[in-house]
């Protein structure tokens, strides 16, 4: 094993909220993803300080490798909204974006919320297995809604489904 993966694997990641510091990093680790829909800067900015009760990132020596960025629809109080899921490709394949929706869950702001959504295309299998994984580990159901129709954007875009989870146990 080289020494750089030897002392990655030795450093536990933090996993914490964001702040408005944090705007900038998200918006490039959004962008590294190379899956992830990038939208503008002042979005996670906002995210990173309006938001900033809802959502989390890690952070492994000093360097931003995730985040999950989520909210509390107005509309729905009792979800928890999970908007976008990144993971840095150096920091995959361990587990961090599961622990990043336990983590949101286990937020004071996100403690009451009985189901946990997100709308997730049918071609995209990692976000589906994630969100999968999330149910199994709660015992609950995962259902898919009608929500966002490949018509309701303006270039060409896959619909996006409404995946529900829940009730959560215990809330």
């Amino acid at each position: 094993m080289n020494e750089p993966n030897a002392q990655h694997a030795r450093t536990a990641p933090l996993i914490r909220q964001p702040t408005r510091e944090d705007g900038a990093a998200v918006w490039q680790l959004v962008g590294d993803t190379g899956g992830l829909e990038q939208n503008s800067a002042y979005a996670y900015l906002l995210l990173c300080t309006h938001f900033r009760d809802t959502c989390v990132v890690v952070e492994r020596e000093g360097e931003l490798v995730g985040c999950v960025l989520a909210y509390r629809p107005p509309t729905t109080p009792d979800c928890v909204f999970v908007w976008q899921v990144g993971v840095a490709p150096t920091a995959r394949g361990r587990g961090l974006a599961g622990d990043m929706l336990d983590a949101v869950m286990q937020l004071p702001a996100c403690r009451n919320a009985r189901f946990l959504t997100a709308s997730v295309a049918p071609g995209n299998r990692a976000s589906r297995a994630l969100f999968a994984a999330f149910a199994r580990r709660y015992g609950v159901q995962m259902e898919e809604q009608e929500f966002l129709a490949a018509d309701c954007f303006p270039n060409a875009h896959e619909a996006e489904p409404l995946l529900k989870i829940g009730p959560l146990p215990g809330r």
